[in-house]
């Protein structure tokens, strides 16, 4: 179903929506700024008013996505009571953002965007990310100082396992052949990590 076209004094949400749907459907690179237009309802020319070209289109996109991802990765970590509660809620936040809003996401991870060439993405794409950091600095603080990685780095390898579990599993093929979901997948790898580092005591 087409998103809703342009109306008087919302050009540029419009065409901001007609990029999310284009690029759910044909990537970050498959379409052009006509076709956004196209889809808004406008004229070729109108998006020129709000974005010198597409990669400003999908730079928008990143940055409308990383502050929806923001809020809702803070809302996720405050329900945690325990810093382990926290860290698994933002992990459950983040398969579900990547599953309900995959143009917002495949912006913002996918799309090659220079997230540090814009002042304005950068600051909203590392008020994101940093709630995962401050949930592994509250995870590992208590482990001893010459076994505790640097909480960088520890955030690091969880985005990294959440991001391959989204794109090997949680999004078409080949996830849909998988015998086990995302978020066992999920569980059951930060599991096995968290024991490596030893927040997890190992089961007997």
């Amino acid at each position: 179903m087409a998103r809703k076209g342009y109306h008087h004094g919302n050009l540029k949400q419009a065409l901001i929506d007609a990029t999310i749907q284009l690029i759910e459907q044909k990537g970050p690179t498959g379409f052009t700024m006509s076709e956004a237009a196209k889809l808004a309802g406008v004229s070729a020319a109108a998006p020129y008013r709000h974005f010198e070209g597409r990669e400003a289109l999908i730079a928008e996109v990143a940055r409308e996505g990383f502050g929806m991802f923001g809020d809702l990765m803070e809302f996720a970590y405050a329900k945690g009571n325990t810093p382990l509660a926290a860290l698994e809620s933002t992990g459950r936040a983040y398969q579900a953002f990547a599953k309900k809003h995959s143009g917002h996401y495949i912006a913002m991870f996918e799309s090659g965007v220079a997230i540090n060439s814009d002042p304005d993405l950068a600051a909203v794409a590392n008020r994101a990310l940093g709630v995962l950091v401050r949930a592994c600095e509250e995870l590992i603080k208590d482990l001893p100082a010459h076994r505790r990685p640097p909480a960088t780095m520890v955030s690091q390898h969880i985005w990294a396992m959440s991001h391959g579990v989204v794109e090997l599993f949680a999004r078409g093929e080949p996830g849909q052949r998988s015998p086990f979901s995302p978020e066992d997948l999920m569980e059951s790898g930060l599991g096995i990590y968290l024991r490596g580092l030893g927040v997890l005591p190992n089961d007997d």
